[in-house]
């Protein structure tokens, strides 16, 4: 299922069903149901987001150095490595949704979705 990302300034944004939640659940939180983010809660969700995306890329780091170390053996380190860092990060996935969102800061605007 896709998900479709409108707001007044900006064209449509689709993204995937299981990439659009989880930047809405960051965003929203426990309700990202709710169809619209208000022009006036937009600045949160940017922070929200880049917060997200700042802890995730720490973790990242922090997990690349570890598997760094010499006491772990060449096996258990790829075991780790591919468990533990999508090829995908974070960030990739939610830079266009933070594109658009300054958008609709610096043109006042809500965003609103559908499915």
């Amino acid at each position: 299922m896709l998900f479709k990302f409108k707001s007044q300034v900006t064209s449509d944004l689709i993204m995937l069903e299981a990439d659009a939640r989880r930047l809405l659940k960051i965003m929203l939180g426990d309700d990202p149901d709710q169809g619209i983010i208000l022009a006036k809660n937009v600045p949160a969700a940017i922070a929200k987001l880049e917060s997200a995306v700042a802890q995730d890329e720490a973790a990242r780091a922090e997990r690349s150095h570890e598997a760094q170390t010499p006491e772990v053996t060449p096996d258990a380190l790829q075991d780790a490595m591919d468990e533990a860092l999508d090829s995908v990060r974070l960030a990739q996935r939610a830079s266009p949704m933070v594109k658009l969102l300054k958008y609709c800061v610096a043109e006042p605007s809500d965003l609103v979705w559908g499915v």
